[in-house]
């Protein structure tokens, strides 16, 4: 809707998996269905569940700035070497 009525020429750069959990069937079912949809859109850097991540807005920082060692820290700049690949 928005490509159609603001910006004809907007594409999605590609899709990221927030919030996984490799443990859940459901998780690993809607990745699977994103691939079959999505192919090469989807990044393949997924954002795991982490506590660090959540407590991180409630002190007003950055996640690399409340916990860099976090798993979620971690997986954010797993993303950016990501994207700068592409």
């Amino acid at each position: 809707q928005v490509q159609s009525t603001l910006n004809k020429r907007l594409e999605i750069e590609g899709l990221l998996r927030t919030m996984y959990d490799p443990r859940s069937k459901l998780n690993l079912d809607v990745s699977q269905q994103l691939f079959q949809h999505f192919g090469e859109k989807v990044y393949q850097t997924v954002i795991p569940r982490n506590v660090r991540l959540a407590e991180a807005p409630s002190h007003g920082l950055p996640v690399l700035l409340y916990d860099k060692n976090s798993q979620g820290a971690s997986a954010y700049l797993i993303l950016a070497q990501e994207l700068l690949r592409k």
